[in-house]
């Protein structure tokens, strides 16, 4: 039997088009900006929806899409004009390249934000939902980015996190923590290592739970914006 065939990977990078979702007003007289990044198979509009309990005029939300989308049903299943789409942020596949990808995007969105809007006199808070939370942890330990507010909500830090990654995630204050009571993934077992990994790398952190499951939740939204008012 022939021995199988090794291939040289080589890399290129190449212009590409992405997209944010905004709701609210870069001419609105601004006290806070949220940077928020959907879960897999999310699109940013309809993540960005979930925020409307926020809205509020002195507040701007940018929802930045991941850069690849599929469509979320089937892969033998014929694809109609309606078939729903959603966006992944990344895959185990060239695994770094794409970590690295998303990085200089969400640095990116944030000095186009920040053009227009004065960094010095906003609150900017970085929330991540699911797998959202490993890429704005990612984001805020070796991107451009300093956050005054970290929310992590139902998802995993990222395994290659270090202590001067957990050093920039509570630079500004504790990461706070969220997760649903009935949330089939954020079980108490995986929150209680994520806590630990926390610990152990020196993050100050707070734990909020709510009633539900693996989604969002106005009352625990309202309640984290009301507390740190």
């Amino acid at each position: 039997m022939a021995p199988p065939r090794t291939f040289e990977h080589r890399h290129i990078t190449v212009p590409k088009t992405a997209r944010y979702a905004v709701m609210g007003s870069f001419d609105a007289t601004l006290s806070e900006v949220w940077i928020v990044c959907h879960g897999h198979g999310q699109l940013a509009a309809r993540f960005l929806s979930r925020f409307a309990p926020l809205e509020r005029e002195d507040r701007l939300f940018v929802a930045p899409e991941a850069l690849s989308r599929y469509y979320l049903t089937a892969p033998n299943t014929v694809h109609r004009p309606d078939s729903p789409v959603g966006a992944t942020w990344m895959t185990r596949e060239d695994r770094e390249a794409e970590i690295e990808d998303q990085i200089r995007y969400l640095d990116l969105v944030y000095e186009e934000v920040f053009e227009r809007v004065d960094r010095a006199a906003v609150r900017l808070w970085a929330l991540g939902f699911s797998q959202g939370v490993a890429t704005v942890t990612r984001w805020l330990a070796r991107g451009k980015v300093s956050a005054d507010r970290v929310v992590l909500w139902a998802g995993m830090i990222p395994p290659e996190l270090d202590e001067t990654g957990g050093r920039a995630l509570s630079a500004r204050g504790p990461v706070t923590i969220v997760v649903g009571s009935s949330d089939e993934f954020a079980t108490p077992k995986v929150v209680a290592a994520q806590e630990a990994r926390l610990r152990d790398l020196g993050v100050a952190y707070k734990t909020m739970s709510f009633e539900g499951g693996h989604d969002l939740s106005d009352s625990a939204l309202l309640e984290i914006a009301a507390g740190d008012a």
